[in-house]
């Protein structure tokens, strides 16, 4: 018997040779999330073509003799379908259209001013995500920050820029305070974030409207109208692009407020706790590490993010003086923004600046096309419905599910068994 027969046969067999770097990377990019959020993008996108087919008129109409010109009803359905999306990129990207490029790119201004709460708010949303836990109160904690920030902005008397950074730093810390009880009661009792979250939402709610009534509060000197007074000049954001524009200097602290987040959570000892607490928080507690206390220090961060979203409302968007509508459902839209950005703070600035183009773009798709504005709404719904289903997603595009081995990883681990 030769030596070559005495061996074992895992020593003779042939390894199998190593991917490439391009196999690798293209493996990374499938399995990863970031693809799987595109794709939820593109069909929630393909299923809104389908609904605006079949509300319109001209398809409707041509559907009827299908059969004797069945390219009338494809003709029309371009028409509609693609009709409705140039008045999409008309309305938040660049109105080709206009006479000037100064008068087209405010499309663009417009969906960056209308993405600026979506951004800050989603951060505050996705930093409780990496933590573990469910803030659902971004409505609560935005209204708190705007009834702040408002009482500086209007009943104070302070010179620029002083009165402009007391009103925000008061809404900040309104919005954190507001977290940091959801926060304190998490990791004092235990008690469930989303169920307090919740309820504060309708204190905010309430409390609000009581000091949109009451004078010496919020509600304009001499109005019964529940509303505020307009804000004073000395504490207005800034517009960052010139009186032709609507684009505040809010859009400017979104953007430091990514990158502040992206430090904290990637680079910073005090993110890794967070991170590590979410994804296990009896090991964290093991390791050393005070789940309550970081449950505590979270939410407070992340209010205060929210917060900086009610700053925004108040001290950019609607100078003019608010009502109690001012969060206009920003907070709720922030947690789909952060579950489409995966609760990383670059996906969730693109995530804003797509529902940003999706708000800006609807009214015009509204308005040139008669497009209903809720398609626009399903769609962001739809997404949602997706992001929360990857499983689906991948199906629908025979993308391998992860911790699943493919049917070449099975042959490959069959042929091994057999040598």
């Amino acid at each position: 018997m030769t030596a070559a027969q005495t061996q074992p046969a895992t020593e003779i067999a042939p390894k199998a040779p190593k991917p490439s770097k391009w196999r690798r990377a293209l493996t990374e990019i499938v399995n990863g999330n970031a693809l799987v959020s595109v794709l939820a993008v593109l069909v929630a996108i393909v299923v809104g073509s389908l609904m605006i087919a079949l509300t319109d008129p001209a398809v409707q109409a041509a559907a009827g003799y299908f059969f004797a010109a069945p390219m009338d009803t494809f003709s029309a359905i371009g028409s509609a379908v693609g009709g409705a999306y140039s008045a999409l990129f008309r309305g938040s990207i660049y109105n080709f259209n206009a006479d000037s490029f100064a008068i087209g790119i405010r499309p663009l201004t417009e969906t960056l001013k209308f993405a600026t709460p979506l951004i800050a708010a989603g951060l505050g949303v996705g930093l409780a995500f990496r933590a573990g836990l469910f803030n659902i109160g971004g409505q609560g904690q935005m209204l708190m920050a705007a009834a702040a920030a408002g009482y500086v902005a209007t009943a104070w008397e302070l010179p620029f820029p002083l009165h402009l950074i007391a009103a925000l730093v008061a809404g900040i810390v309104a919005g954190a305070i507001w977290a940091g009880i959801a926060g304190l009661l998490k990791a004092r009792t235990g008690a469930h974030e989303v169920i307090v979250t919740i309820m504060l939402n309708h204190i905010a709610f309430y409390l609000l409207a009581w000091m949109l009534a009451t004078q010496g509060l919020l509600q304009a000197p001499g109005s019964n109208n529940p509303k505020t007074a307009p804000m004073a000049e000395s504490a207005v954001f800034p517009l960052i692009l010139g009186p032709m524009y609507k684009l505040h200097l809010g859009f400017l602290l979104a953007l430091v407020a990514v990158a502040i987040t992206w430090w904290l959570l990637e680079r910073s000892s005090l993110g890794f706790r967070f991170r590590a607490v979410g994804e296990n928080p009896a090991a964290a507690r093991t390791a050393g590490i005070s789940v309550g206390r970081m449950y505590f220090t979270v939410m407070l961060i992340a209010g205060a993010l929210v917060g900086l979203a009610g700053v925004s409302q108040v001290l950019g968007t609607e100078p003019k003086g608010f009502s109690g509508g001012i969060d206009a459902g920003i907070g709720f839209d922030a947690i789909t923004v952060a579950l489409l950005g995966r609760s990383r703070p670059l996906g969730i600035l693109w995530a804003g600046l797509l529902f940003g183009a999706f708000k800006t773009g609807g009214f015009t798709m509204q308005a040139s096309q008669g497009v209903p504005i809720e398609i626009v709404l399903v769609v962001q719904s739809l997404i949602v419905l997706f992001i929360a289903a990857p499983p689906l997603v991948r199906a629908m595009f025979g993308l391998p599910q992860p911790g699943v081995a493919t049917r070449r990883q099975r042959r490959a681990a069959k042929k091994e068994v057999a040598a």
